[in-house]
């Protein structure tokens, strides 16, 4: 499957009249947070292809040119604490980043990052015994602790994640918060305990594979 991944940044590449040319191939669309909704929109509605999405720790409501409040992205589908399957794929979330400062937005303690991950770990548990379905895809704006994280204050990783990654050991780990360009001389992929974990700061053109019933994949 062709999955366009997006994260951070608003991307000229994406943001364009071409992107049906560019993107012709892509089957889904997976955003990691720290985006307007007016992008993720116009993604969904170029390529007429589902998005999947969880938050970043900057995201805001936006208002629309006739006064409309826009709480989420139109037409995409969060993700947000929760487990869902589309394309095949089974896909959870876990948005925002580790608390840094006292300003509005998703931005949660180790100690409450424990305890969401400890409730979806419970929505997985159940999903995987009754599909036998292990997870394709985790979704996540923050990093994990120690893996393309960074030593500053606002670009910590989460330990809570790399407890979940253990348990669970999704095929993939996509999240953003760390931007390229940061100059902190971190991979932005790395395979970790049978997991490939991606930093999607920006965006990637790429293919996954999916699980099936027998642990077996295919394109």
């Amino acid at each position: 499957m062709r999955v366009l991944t997006l994260s951070d940044e608003v991307v000229p590449v994406v943001y364009s009249l071409q992107i049906k040319e560019r993107f012709a191939d892509v089957d889904l669309v997976l955003a990691c947070g720290d985006l307007p909704y007016y992008y993720l929109e116009y993604c969904v509605s170029m390529l007429n292809t589902p998005c999947v999405y969880v938050a970043g720790n900057h995201d805001k409501d936006e208002w629309t040119g006739g006064g409309e409040l826009i709480t989420s992205p139109r037409g995409c589908t969060s993700a947000e604490d929760r487990i869902i399957t589309i394309h095949g794929l089974t896909i959870a979330g876990l948005g925002g980043s580790l608390r840094y400062n006292n300003e509005v937005g998703p931005q949660y303690t180790e100690a409450q990052m424990l305890i969401r991950m400890l409730r979806l770990a419970t929505r997985v548990r159940l999903h995987t015994a009754l599909t036998r379905r292990r997870l394709d895809v985790m979704l996540s704006h923050a990093p994990l602790a120690g893996i393309h994280d960074a030593a500053d204050r606002p670009h910590r990783g989460s330990h809570a994640f790399v407890t979940f990654q253990r348990w669970f050991r999704p095929k993939y780990w996509i999240h953003g918060h760390v931007h390229r360009n940061y100059s902190y001389g971190v991979a932005t992929e790395t395979y970790y305990n049978q997991t490939m974990i991606l930093n999607t700061a920006g965006y990637r053109h790429m293919t996954i594979e999916r699980s099936t019933p027998t642990g077996r994949t295919h394109v």
